[in-house]
C-alpha cells in the first residue's frame, strides 16, 4: 500500500504549493493516496495533518481546521499545564493529589480510586499519559485550578496563547461535551509545544505501561509497539469523536507529528497515521537527497518572544 501511495504522490512531480494564509486549506498539498478506499479519509468526521516538528511545516492537511471533538487527546493539554507547574516549582512530583467525590464519579477509563484516596503527582501524570484516566484528569484539574471549570478556562487560555485558534476546553478529560472542540491543526500545535517546551517530561508519552499498586496498565497507543521510531503522544475515542490519535516519530534524526481524527476504527486510524508518517519521512528523505519538493505551509503560531 505504501509503495503505491508513494508512486501516486511522486507521479505528480515536485510541485510547489503556496498557501494564501496559514489557516487556509484549499491550497495545501493533498497526498493522492489518501483517496484510496481502504483509508477512512472520506468519513465525515475525518481530519488529519502531518507536521515537521522542527520547522512547523505542514506536509499534508485534510480538513485540518474543521472543528472536531478531541476526546482524550485533551489530556495532552492537561499534562502540559502540569508540566508547566512542575517547571515553575508550583508542583512537585512527590506532592499528593486527593481524589474528590466528583473525580471518583467520572466515567471510565479510570483508575477507580475512591473519594478520599490519594496518589502522587508523578503517579497521576503516568495515569493520564498511559491509562488515560478520567478520574485523575479531574483530580489534577482540581489540584491545579481549584475546580475543573476553572482549570478548563486555564486550558483554553493557554491554547489561545499557543496559537490554537479554534480550540475550547470545558473539561480536563475529554469526556463528551459538545462545547469542547479542537482541530487537527491545533492538536499539531499542542503536540509540538509539548516537545519544545517540556522535553524532560515528553518521555511519559512513550512509556508503554506502568504499574499502579500492583496492577499493570498498558498504553492505549498501539503504534508505540507497532511502528519503529514512534515515541508518543496520545489516543482518544468517544462515539461522537470517532477514533483519534496524535502521534510522533523520529527517523534519521527527523521528527514528524501526525494527527488523525474521526477514523471509524482503531485499526484504520493506526494504519492511516502510519501511512501518513511513512510518506512524510519519504518526502523528507528525498529532500535530503536534493529533490525539490516544496510545500509552502506552516502552522499558525505566535512569533517567539524575546
Amino acid at each position: 500500500m505504501f509503495e503505491r501511495a508513494r508512486r501516486l504522490f511522486f507521479a505528480l512531480g515536485a510541485a510547489a504549493l503556496t498557501a494564501v494564509s496559514p489557516l487556509a486549506t484549499s491550497a495545501q498539498a493533498q497526498i493522492p493516496y489518501l483517496s484510496m478506499p481502504s483509508l477512512p479519509t472520506t468519513a465525515p468526521k475525518y481530519a488529519a495533518i502531518v507536521v515537521d516538528a522542527k520547522t512547523g511545516e505542514v506536509l499534508y492537511a485534510k480538513r485540518a481546521d474543521s472543528p472536531r471533538y478531541p476526546a482524550s487527546i485533551t489530556k495532552i493539554m492537561t499534562l502540559y499545564l502540569a508540566f508547566e507547574a512542575l517547571s515553575s516549582g508550583r508542583l512537585r512530583p512527590e506532592d499528593t493529589i486527593i481524589i474528590s467525590p466528583r473525580a471518583a464519579a467520572q466515567a471510565p477509563t479510570k483508575l477507580g480510586l475512591a473519594a478520599g484516596e490519594s496518589l502522587t503527582v508523578s503517579e497521576a501524570m503516568q495515569a493520564l499519559a498511559i491509562k488515560s484516566a478520567n478520574d485523575i484528569a479531574v483530580a489534577m484539574a482540581e489540584k491545579l485550578g481549584g475546580s475543573e471549570a476553572r482549570f478548563a478556562a486555564m486550558m483554553t487560555l493557554r491554547a489561545q496563547e499557543l496559537g490554537m485558534a479554534n480550540t475550547r476546553f470545558v473539561n480536563a478529560s475529554g469526556l463528551p461535551d459538545s462545547r469542547q472542540v479542537s482541530t487537527a491543526r491545533d492538536i499539531g500545535i499542542l503536540s509540538r509545544a509539548v516537545m519544545r517546551d517540556y522535553p524532560q517530561y515528553y518521555r511519559l508519552f512513550s512509556q508503554q505501561s506502568f504499574t499502579f499498586r500492583g496492577t499493570a496498565m498498558n498504553n492505549h497507543n498501539g503504534l508505540l509497539r507497532a511502528m519503529a521510531g514512534v515515541d508518543g503522544l496520545k489516543t482518544g475515542y468517544t462515539n461522537a469523536s470517532g477514533y483519534n490519535i496524535a502521534i510522533s516519530a523520529v527517523r534519521d534524526n527527523r521528527r514528524l507529528i501526525a494527527v488523525v481524527l474521526g477514523a471509524p476504527s482503531t485499526a484504520k486510524r493506526n494504519n492511516n497515521a502510519e501511512d501518513l508518517l511513512l510518506t512524510g519521512f519519504d518526502v523528507m528523505n528525498r529532500r535530503a537527497r536534493g529533490e525539490k519538493i516544496t510545500i509552502a505551509q506552516n502552522l499558525f503560531e505566535p512569533e517567539p518572544v524575546g
